[in-house]
């Protein structure tokens, strides 16, 4: 993707102004080779399913001044839950309902076993690049205390397969900010039955 601008355009690359053209990457690149300012605005180039889109920050948005606050439990203990990680075989994709309303291929590459409350639960998991892992997960919280979704992002296991399931480690998505994010929705069998009161919870604004 090919950008041109003019000084009087007023953006900048890399912190230095842009005339002329630059060949722009989507944001699965480099860093700096996908993301123009526009004064204090940012704007970051990306490709989601062969098409090309640029997703717009910008500080002064009416979401950006409503927002105030991210609410997070204190850190427990009693949520940091020895678990471990059971690889598929093979990688699998589902078919799951994203954020902007659309059905997408969510792949996964295994699932993790934990115990709460003497009863063992599953969650299906992504791998990724770096052996770390990734799960879509509801619980009996979700569009109650908390968002109707969150991520847990599990540290890669050992070579036997523990790993530590800190769900104080639990993450809004990035659609709880705000609506251009597309966001998968868990897999079927990752709405947890107990209530999961650990890590970040939901975005309060005015």
């Amino acid at each position: 993707m090919t950008l041109t601008a003019a000084a009087e355009d007023g953006l900048t690359a890399d912190g230095r102004p842009l005339t002329g053209g630059i060949a722009l990457t989507a944001d699965s690149g480099p860093f700096e080779d996908s993301r123009i300012a526009a004064g204090a605005r940012r704007l970051v180039v990306l490709r989601r399913e062969g098409l090309w889109a640029v997703r717009d920050f910008d500080p002064a948005s009416a979401a950006r001044h409503a927002f105030r606050s991210v609410e997070a439990t204190p850190y427990d203990d009693r949520w940091a839950l020895p678990g471990r990680f059971r690889p598929y075989g093979t990688g699998r994709t589902v078919r799951v309902e994203n954020a902007d309303g659309r059905e997408r291929g969510l792949g996964l590459g295994g699932e993790i076993a934990f115990t709460a409350d003497g009863v063992e639960h599953t969650l299906q998991v992504a791998v990724e690049p770096d052996g770390s892992l990734w799960a879509v997960f509801a619980d009996a919280t979700s569009g109650r205390d908390s968002y109707r979704f969150r991520f847990l992002r599990p540290a890669a296991p050992t070579a036997d397969g523990r790993v530590t399931v800190d769900f104080n480690r639990t993450l809004l998505p990035p659609c709880a900010f705000a609506d251009h994010f597309i966001c998968p929705f868990p897999p079927p069998g990752n709405t947890l039955p107990i209530a999961v009161p650990a890590g970040e919870r939901t975005v309060r604004t005015d």
